[in-house]
């Protein structure tokens, strides 16, 4: 009999929930705020735990990673979407910050697409940092209708991040996934070691 995957069925239950929250949006409207913040911060835990328990069983590999980190965009973008759905005006007066965040992020696809040919993985610890951020801005949005300090505090470190993960694209001799900083590709072209299992975690 096979073993459950741990790691792919956290993935697979992010990929889910991305679905079931813009479903509650459209369904539900304002009325599911409360099940939404609930279903991002499970969303948030399987994220933490897939990559801990893949390092722990010993099964992290390229295809996992990229997996996981193609389903962690299309949770955020359902998120997003789900506050678009909810709360209209609130995106729209903020549409500029929101369209640089991802005019940022298609640009980081295309230089690694034109670089690789493949989407880019880093997984590094800004886009993480950032992460935190996305999810204080999102609460903050969905559970009190406020924009103000949480999400430009998103908005700046995600523009930080996007500027931390173009020169890991442009620094890195080939594709590899999981790349804490540009620093560290960095170290990759020079041919130094360093232990990505300890700086990334999740």
């Amino acid at each position: 009999m096979k073993t459950l995957n741990i790691p792919v069925s956290l993935i697979l239950f992010r990929f889910i929930l991305a679905h079931i929250i813009i479903f509650l949006a459209i369904l539900l409207k304002e009325k599911s705020s409360f099940i939404i913040i609930i279903l991002m911060y499970l969303g948030l835990i399987s994220d933490i735990f897939d990559g801990i328990i893949a390092r722990k069983q010993n099964i992290s590999s390229e295809k996992l990673r990229r997996l996981d980190s193609q389903t962690d965009m299309i949770f955020w973008l359902s998120v997003g979407c789900s506050c678009y759905i909810i709360f209209p005006e609130l995106i729209r007066e903020n549409l500029f910050a929101i369209w640089s965040i991802l005019v940022m992020e298609i640009l980081c696809y295309i230089i690694s697409f034109l670089k690789f040919e493949k989407e880019t993985c880093t997984h590094a610890f800004l886009s993480k940092i950032w992460g935190l951020t996305l999810l204080t801005a999102f609460t903050s949005l969905i559970g009190f209708q406020h924009v103000g300090f949480p999400f430009y505090l998103a908005v700046i470190v995600r523009f930080i991040a996007h500027i931390d993960v173009i020169l890991i694209i442009l620094i890195l001799p080939k594709w590899t996934h999981d790349i804490p900083s540009c620093y560290h590709a960095y170290l990759i072209r020079k041919g130094k070691k360093f232990n990505k299992h300890k700086l990334l975690n999740s």
